[in-house]
Formats: structure tokens, C-alpha cells, sequence
């Protein structure tokens, strides 16, 4: 039986050569994708008509759509009560 000599085996580079002889380039670290953040929301907001007196005390609150029931409630706190106003509520909608 003869016995076989082993040849030692190259240890391969870094960067290896390609079939045309040039080396190949390493690896570029590849860039993380930007990460987009969510559009804050709005909250919704719902309009009332406010019934004031002269001390900036809110009395009464009416619906956007009730004008004039609160025109009317404001004419007769008027009469008994000194001045009242309506003003323009905006409330936040909370659900």
C-alpha cells in the first residue's frame, strides 16, 4: 500500500478574486430603512352656543343647531337677571 502525501490547503482571503483577477469589493453595510411616524390625529371638536352672565359664568348650553331657543333663553335671563351673551363653545369630542 502506498500512502498518499497531503498537500496543505490554502486558507481563502478576505476579499476574493473573481474570474477576471479584480477583488471584489466587501460588503457595504446596507441602510436601514427610515421608519415613517404616524400623522397625529386631530381631535374632534363639536361647537355649542353658551349662555353667559356678566360674570363670565356659563349658565346655560344649547346645541349648535338650537340658535334660537338660545337667543330666546338669553333674551329672558335679560330680563330678570341683568345682562346675558351667547357665545361659541368648542368642546373636545372624547369617546
Amino acid at each position: 500500500m502506498a500512502t498518499v502525501a497531503k498537500t496543505p490547503r490554502k486558507k481563502k482571503a478576505a476579499t476574493e478574486v473573481d474570474q477576471t483577477g479584480a477583488p471584489e469589493a466587501a460588503e457595504t453595510p446596507v441602510a436601514k430603512p427610515k421608519r415613517t411616524r404616524k400623522a397625529a390625529v386631530e381631535p374632534r371638536i363639536r361647537l355649542y352656543w353658551g349662555v353667559f352672565n356678566q360674570n363670565l359664568k356659563r349658565v346655560a348650553v344649547f346645541d349648535y343647531d338650537d340658535l334660537k331657543k338660545a337667543e330666546k333663553h338669553c333674551k329672558e335671563l335679560s330680563k330678570t337677571a341683568g345682562d346675558h351673551f351667547l357665545q361659541k363653545i368648542k368642546e373636545t369630542v372624547t369617546e
